[in-house]
């Protein structure tokens, strides 16, 4: 019986061992069940050795994509937080000056309050009573009395409607006495005693239930255009 022998033949897969199998059984004669085993010397591939390599290169890169992936949510979040800070130091910057503009305007209404509660004091102190008084002096002791020239304007439009500037104008029905119809006439007492002969103590008193009522003469004749009284 005859062998062919394949040694050092490298065999790349498993159907090149099948074919020499083939051969050596051709050559061997019908003895099969006798024939020797073929010997593939050096037939060991290195093909499985590949994709451990390829798993290695495949693991190192996702490192790198998740380093990178790390990297740009850091960037991210600190610039976020940059930009929150900046956003606060903001917000509080324009609080303190939206305080400060306010203390301001607070100081400076406080400033004009008192520069005409002065104002309508020294007028108030260089009347002197008379037995009668005429429409123009009343008006007059009016604009003294309350100094700003819009407000005395909304005062003036009141007293027109109630009493047409006389100072000793008696309601029939209700009783309401004098320019500014106050009812009852009594409650005047508290500007002064001679509430029902004086102008003066009778604008000071109207002027100071304007102001307490409705925050000024205009508030009160924007509510009495809306009410017709006040």
């Amino acid at each position: 019986m005859s062998r062919i022998s394949v040694r050092g033949f490298a065999v790349a897969s498993a159907t090149a061992v099948t074919t020499v199998g083939a051969v050596v059984g051709v050559a061997s004669g019908s003895e099969q069940a006798s024939a020797q085993p073929v010997e593939a010397a050096n037939a060991t591939t290195v093909l499985a050795d590949i994709p451990a390599g390829q798993e290695v290169q495949q693991a190192s890169l996702t490192q790198q994509v998740q380093a990178q992936s790390d990297a740009a949510d850091a960037t991210a979040r600190k610039a976020v937080e940059e930009a929150a800070r900046k956003q606060a130091a903001k917000d509080a910057a324009a609080k303190k000056k939206a305080a400060e503009d306010a203390a301001a305007k607070l100081k400076a209404d406080r400033a004009a309050a008192a520069k005409l509660a002065a104002s309508r004091s020294a007028a108030r102190t260089s009347l002197a009573q008379q037995s009668s008084y005429t429409v123009a002096q009343i008006q007059a002791m009016a604009q003294s009395i309350i100094g700003d020239s819009s407000q005395y304007q909304c005062f003036s439009n009141i007293v027109s409607h109630e009493s047409g500037w006389n100072y000793r104008a008696v309601n029939a029905g209700s009783g309401a006495y004098g320019l500014v119809q106050a009812l009852p006439g009594s409650k005047m007492a508290s500007a002064g005693a001679d509430w029902q002969t004086n102008p003066a103590t009778q604008i000071k008193w109207g002027l100071s239930y304007m102001d307490g009522r409705y925050n000024s003469p205009c508030g009160a004749w924007s509510f009495w255009q809306a009410n017709s009284w006040y």
